[in-house]
């Protein structure tokens, strides 16, 4: 499948080839006399941009824009992926760790870790004061008890619950 920016390149360039095959028609026309005045070869390069080049150049453009931000998207969607792979394959990970393989800053892996907790697709906690985080089921956790330390847990959102004394954040399924 031909994505939106290849394709944008393609209608750009496709614009553009236009417009030169039909400045080069009307050059041959005007380098052999066939008109009289210059009005005529004007006329025509421009209804070829009008026509012709302007709006496969905006279609161009558009589509090599959108396909951009779709890339970048996917490479976000990418990155949220490995991190949910780290994290359910091993059990528990060091932030720092997961912020260079992933080679992200802290606060982009924390916005990966809420989106994910969001979706509904991570369930576990994270103690950002020892910098780890820790992949658990709903079921092995107790209900009102940090599984770091013990203490009462509070509400802190949607999904998330928090530990007032040692900072975890729990996150659990279907909040």
């Amino acid at each position: 499948m031909v994505g939106g920016r290849t394709l944008g390149l393609i209608l750009l360039g496709a614009g553009l080839g236009l417009l030169l095959a039909v400045a080069l028609w009307v050059g041959a026309g005007v380098a052999s006399h066939k008109y009289e005045d210059l009005a005529a070869p004007a006329l025509g390069i421009g209804a070829a941009f009008i026509f012709g080049t302007l709006p496969l150049g905006a279609v161009g453009l558009f589509l090599l824009v959108k396909g951009r931000a779709e890339e970048k998207e996917m490479a976000r969607v990418r990155k949220e992926r490995e991190l949910l792979n780290m994290v359910l394959t091993r059990g528990q990970v060091d932030i720092a760790s997961m912020s260079l393989e992933l080679n992200v800053g802290r606060d982009e892996l924390r916005h990966y870790i809420y989106d994910l907790v969001g979706k509904g697709l991570f369930t576990g906690y994270v103690n950002w004061d020892r910098g780890m985080l820790y992949s658990r089921q709903v079921a092995e956790m107790p209900s009102d008890r940090c599984p770091n330390c013990g203490g009462q847990l509070e509400l802190a959102g949607k999904g998330v619950v928090r530990c007032p004394y040692c900072g975890s954040e729990i996150f659990l399924r279907g909040g």
